[in-house]
Parts: structure tokens; sequence; C-alpha cells
């Protein structure tokens, strides 16, 4: 049961991050969870965050630095700080974000009280790119459900009904347990993984907001050189995501009949983000047309 002593690692994988660096490992020192770490993983940086990040290791020892020698790609410099990470508990936080103080004790509550959970996620605030500031609100309890195709339908239709309702990415996970689940890397892994993990065990949730991301708008061109993944996916990401997605399902013990309902959920969640993207498309041809018209 976790507790005061149990150790808890936070990775802070980062490219090029000294501008905004600093406030965010500020926030991860500040919890009031003192056992921790704070794995840096610094992905061949360019600009001055090794110097950063090495002056802020000797001002405290709960950091542990990690410099790779060349470019590892965005999720190869994830797992690596998964991979050093020490901690019964584990959890990321890009360079540009912020935790509440008591981010870590509030995530640990709903470990305490049930060992079943692989994950707990909290309420967060995001930052557009447009400044504006969104607050989704869930609470919802299907994730705690033990059949794993009860949290696939939460997972899906939260994710599709309120955007960022959930960010499994960036909730508290049982490092261990995490840590056996390959990462995928392909342009919107992070809905595949979400996936995998919903499939491998119940999650908790804290609705009180936690933690602050910054969103970051990119074009899938842009995302697949990011990841360093072949330009064509982008153009076919949808049904390269859901593909994936039917593959995990080889992975769980499901019975004939959970086998169907996900894979059925899977075809109408794919369907209506296929419609999505058409209708997309289509607006763009329109405008394209009015502009030539003109």
């Amino acid at each position: 049961m976790p507790g005061p002593d149990t150790l808890v690692s936070v990775g802070l994988p980062v490219r090029n991050g000294a501008g905004q660096l600093e406030a965010a490992v500020r926030s991860v020192l500040a919890q009031d969870h003192e056992r921790l770490e704070l794995v840096i993983s610094d992905n061949a940086s360019t600009d001055g965050t090794e110097e950063l990040c090495r002056a802020l290791a000797r001002e405290d020892d709960r950091i542990v630095y990690h410099r790779q020698p060349r470019d590892v790609g965005v999720i190869g410099n994830f797992t690596t700080a998964l991979r050093l990470a020490r901690g019964e508990f584990f959890r990321w936080i890009g360079d540009d974000d912020r935790l509440e103080p008591r981010y870590v004790s509030g995530a640990l509550g709903p470990f305490a009280a049930d060992d079943r959970l692989i994950l707990v996620t909290t309420g967060m605030s995001y930052t557009d790119v447009d400044g504006s500031v969104l607050r989704p609100s869930y609470r919802g309890t299907g994730m705690l459900s033990d059949d794993p195709v009860d949290r696939l339908t939460e997972l899906w239709e939260t994710v599709t009904t309120q955007h960022h309702g959930l960010d499994p990415l960036y909730g508290m996970m049982r490092r261990a347990a995490v840590a056996r689940i390959r990462r995928p890397v392909m342009i919107r892994e992070d809905e595949v993984y979400a996936t995998m993990l919903c499939l491998a065990a119940p999650w908790g949730h804290v609705p009180e907001v936690l933690a602050h991301r910054n969103l970051r708008g990119r074009r899938l061109p842009h995302i697949a050189r990011a990841l360093g993944v072949p330009a064509w996916t982008a153009h076919f990401a949808t049904t390269l995501q859901f593909r994936a997605m039917n593959r995990c399902l080889r992975d769980v013990d499901l019975t004939p009949e959970q086998l169907r309902r996900a894979r059925a959920l899977l075809l109408r969640i794919y369907g209506r983000r296929q419609r999505q993207v058409l209708a997309h498309r289509s607006r763009k041809l329109v405008r394209l047309a009015a502009g030539l018209i003109r």
C-alpha cells in the first residue's frame, strides 16, 4: 500500500526545452510527497538544456539527469525515462507542463484504496495555442470495471464526446506493470497506448485539477517527422491506428462475447472517425474551389 515512504518517479523527456523546462522541474520538486525522484531524459538537445539540467541536478539530489548521445526520437526518449525510473509509481510530465503541489499525494490515494488499479488519472487544465484554458470534467466510473470491454467502451465514449476528459498518458502509473506494455511508435500512438493500458487493468480517477498541460496544435505530417515514421502514414493515420488497436485485442484474455463487443466498438468508432476525416477534407476542397473561383 502506498504511503509517505513510497518512492514515486516522475519522468521528464525533453529536447531543446531550455526556455520552459525549469518551471516544470520546480513543480515536481515542490510536491508535498517528499520521497520522489525526477528522471530527466535529454534527447541530445542542441540548446542550453544540458547546462540547465546539470545545474538543477546539483541543487537537488532527487534529480537524475540522463543525456542521450544521439536523437532517439520522441517515443524512445519517453521510454528511456520510464526505464531509468526506480519508483513503485511513475508519471510522465512534459517540459512545459506543471503539477500542483499535492499532485503525487492526491494521485496515490486511489491506489491505496484499490490494488487492482494500473493507473490513476486526475483533473487537468489545458492551455490551448490561442491562450484559452480548458478544464474538462470527468465524473464517470466505468474505468473501474473488471470487464476490459466495459473500460474500453468508457474510454472511447469519453474520448469522442469529451475531448481531454481522460488523459492516461499523463496519469500516475504502477511502474512495473506499465513497463511491460510496449509503447508503439506511430501517429496517434497515444490513443493506441491508452487502449492497451485500458485493456490491462482498471483505472482510478481524481476529479480535482492537479496538473496543467499546454496543447500544441501540430498537423499530422509534422507529427510523423517528430516521431520518425514514414510521411505516408499521415494519410492513413486513422486506419493504421484502428488496425493496431484491433491487434491489441489478441493480447488480452477475452471471451468470444467480449471479443465481439470490443471489435464492434472499435468498428463503430473507426467509422465515426472516418466520417469526421471526410467531412474535414470536403470543407478544405470547398474552400479551395471558392478561392479558385474568386
